[in-house]
């Protein structure tokens, strides 16, 4: 029979999920999970008729509660305030880390995640816990402290926000509009930029003050496109050549580790980009350059090809 910890470990990845989901966060995520591991040794394990579904209760109250701490934080937030993004390697074989493994459902992907900052912390629970994982409106209800039919309004009411949700697109499809933003950037003429994006594109950024972003969401490909062109005015070649093709959330984006002044090239702080597409041009794009949201993000330089 297998040991505890087996057991525990079994169940990782789909606690990972549960807890980014809520909360947004990769750190909270993991720290929901371990104190998860830490409860069971107050109680009887053997009572317990379905481990995964004791613990996946466990790891929601936990981030209802961080999620509802959370709200004074982001009261003080300069600017936007986006989820975490998961940012990993492009795949190089069949390995998949748990956080990788963990947003690889469809309903992670960082639009969604991004919808789902929008919702109360009830609804958010609601929806994530049943339609996400299957955990039925009576046990939902009793985390929320209402009943279960109270607990499936809440879903029902956060499903219609998130059905607004842009749908994902082929791969290749990704990659070809991110890449020739990406080149149209590169060639400094704002007519090719502005022709790369959707004419409703936007860009939201967060930065938390630290460094120069979209403050406020900007709206229109022209908008964007003088934004866009104004960060590579800022930084240089650099802003462009030290991007590197990553995983944000499970789809094609980008990532820069920084760098340190040097001359007369201006430090850069690390950040993360991600992109939905939608026609074949980018609509949206969200710039996660807050420091404190990409502690998490390991050594992705290996996927730089």
């Amino acid at each position: 029979m297998p040991s505890l910890a087996d057991r525990f470990q079994n169940q990782r990845t789909r606690l990972l999920a549960v807890g980014y989901r809520i909360t947004g966060s990769v750190t909270d995520a993991e720290d929901a999970v371990q104190e998860s591991w830490l409860r069971l040794a107050d109680v009887d394990v053997d009572s317990i008729n379905d481990l995964g579904a004791w613990l996946t209760t466990v790891v929601g109250r936990i981030c209802l509660d961080r999620l509802r701490s959370a709200a004074v934080r982001r009261e003080q937030y300069v600017g936007q305030w986006l989820p975490e993004p998961v940012v990993t390697a492009l795949p190089s074989g069949d390995s998949q880390d748990p956080l990788q493994a963990a947003v690889a459902a469809e309903d992670s992907r960082y639009a969604a995640m991004v919808v789902l900052e929008t919702l109360t912390p009830p609804m958010r629970v609601a929806f994530v816990m049943h339609d996400g994982f299957g955990v039925p409106f009576a046990e939902i209800g009793g985390l929320l402290g209402v009943n279960a039919a109270s607990a499936r309004q809440m879903a029902s009411r956060a499903r219609r926000i998130v059905s607004g949700v842009p749908p994902s697109v082929p791969e290749t499809e990704q990659a070809d509009a991110v890449q020739r933003l990406v080149a149209a950037l590169a060639s400094k003429d704002v007519d090719s930029v502005v022709a790369a994006l959707d004419p409703d594109a936007m860009i939201v950024g967060d930065a938390n003050r630290t460094t120069p972003t979209a403050v406020k969401p900007i709206h229109g490909a022209d908008g964007v496109a003088r934004f866009l062109l104004g960060l590579v005015r800022r930084y240089g070649e650099s802003f462009l050549s030290e991007q590197i093709p990553v995983l944000v959330n499970g789809e094609l984006g980008a990532y820069s580790a920084g760098w340190d002044a040097a001359g007369d090239r201006r430090a850069s702080p690390a950040r993360a980009s991600c992109f939905v597409v939608r026609d074949g041009r980018v609509a949206a794009i969200y710039d996660i350059a807050d420091p404190a949201k990409l502690k998490a993000v390991p050594d992705v330089r290996s996927s730089d090809r």
